[in-house]
């Protein structure tokens, strides 16, 4: 590409074009046929090489084109886009999006991921703390392919959780944007504990045993259901339950619980099932005079307080009792010597928040 100067023509000097100079009695430039030709095939060659059809009513087609193909190599934009309120995103507002929610739940909408808008990024960050339900959605039957090990298809749509909370996300112009990054890429599911007792971004929760709509959160969901830890609601323990049956499931119940680790084939703990919760047990103790004492004064009645199964104290068959030496007979101590014996095995403990990652 160059100015027509092998082109002999009036009103070009060695090639580039002048104005008219009616002083002078020179003429303005007259631009050559062939050269107005191959200016014109240029930019079609680059509307062409970015996959376009040429439309002489677009005036912004090779911008468009220039645009798409750079997306090709280097898809992300440097834009940024500030929301307060649900919006459909437009390709040209693709980049860094910020969106607060603090007004109001919001729903913000993804392009189609499909040829025309190529391969495409953006990052979605939320940039508010407040308890706001934030959803990013695809457009139409497009899916975000994460936790494609729980549903191949992906989901139609995630939830931003916390200030600072973001994904990084890559349309493949194939109805699919694809998870590249993001705050906390945690296992789903997990329980793990925290230093505060402020629900931290990323996509936690409180493990409190919340009862959670199954369209609102598909993904956790389809990992109850998949995690061989699904009871029904009247037999929760501190697993994951069915909820009402049809719209609804529970997360799992864990405050105020000790745990302890599945024994999984191990010959210990036997017939437990996972989730379910275990009673405590007495255990006996040595006052020094080789008696046997269960540290227990009135063990009918703390029995239900001690968390223990229905036996009768002086039957000892099938009770929640445990002795480290000899069987009864066992001697009973008054309520003012208890003191200085123990009941049920509780260690010194420490008491951390609970949180499970529920996206």
């Amino acid at each position: 590409m160059d100015y027509p100067k092998s082109i002999p023509s009036i009103g070009l000097v060695n090639g580039r074009f002048v104005d008219e100079d009616p002083v002078a009695g020179t003429p303005g430039s007259l631009i050559p046929a062939v050269w107005g030709n191959s200016v014109t095939q240029e930019i079609l060659s680059v509307v062409a090489g970015a996959g376009m059809a040429p439309s002489e009513g677009d005036n912004g087609q090779l911008l468009k084109a220039i645009q798409a193909i750079i997306g090709v190599t280097s898809p992300m934009r440097s834009v940024i886009t500030r929301l307060a309120a649900s919006k459909m995103l437009a390709p040209e507002e693709l980049g860094l999006v910020l969106i607060d929610a603090s007004p109001t739940a919001a729903i913000v909408t993804l392009p189609a991921a499909n040829t025309g808008l190529g391969v495409r990024d953006v990052i979605v960050r939320r940039v508010d703390n407040t308890g706001h339900r934030l959803v990013v959605r695809c457009s139409e039957t497009d899916s975000i392919k994460f936790h494609t090990h729980l549903s191949a298809g992906g989901y139609p749509f995630l939830v931003l959780m916390g200030a600072g909370d973001w994904w990084h996300l890559r349309s493949d112009a194939s109805g699919n944007w694809w998870p590249v990054g993001r705050y906390d890429g945690t296992a789903l599911g997990r329980a793990v504990f925290e230093t505060s007792t402020t629900v931290m971004p990323g996509g936690y929760g409180a493990l409190n045993g919340s009862l959670l709509n199954r369209t609102e959160w598909p993904w956790l969901w389809d990992h109850a259901q998949q995690s061989d830890m699904l009871r029904s609601e009247a037999d929760r323990g501190g697993a994951w339950t069915t909820g009402d049956g049809s719209t609804t499931f529970r997360t799992p119940e864990a405050r105020g619980e000790f745990l302890r680790l599945l024994a999984e084939g191990r010959d210990v703990d036997p017939g437990r099932t996972p989730g379910s919760w275990q009673k405590g047990s007495l255990v006996q103790g040595d006052n020094g005079a080789g008696d046997n004492i269960l540290f227990a004064s009135h063990i009918n009645t703390q029995k239900t307080l001690l968390g223990l199964d229905g036996a009768v104290y002086t039957d000892y068959s099938g009770a929640s009792v445990r002795y480290i030496a000899s069987p009864p007979p066992v001697m009973q101590l008054p309520e003012s010597e208890l003191i200085n014996h123990g009941g049920v095995t509780r260690p010194r403990n420490i008491a951390y928040p609970g949180r499970i990652k529920l996206i």
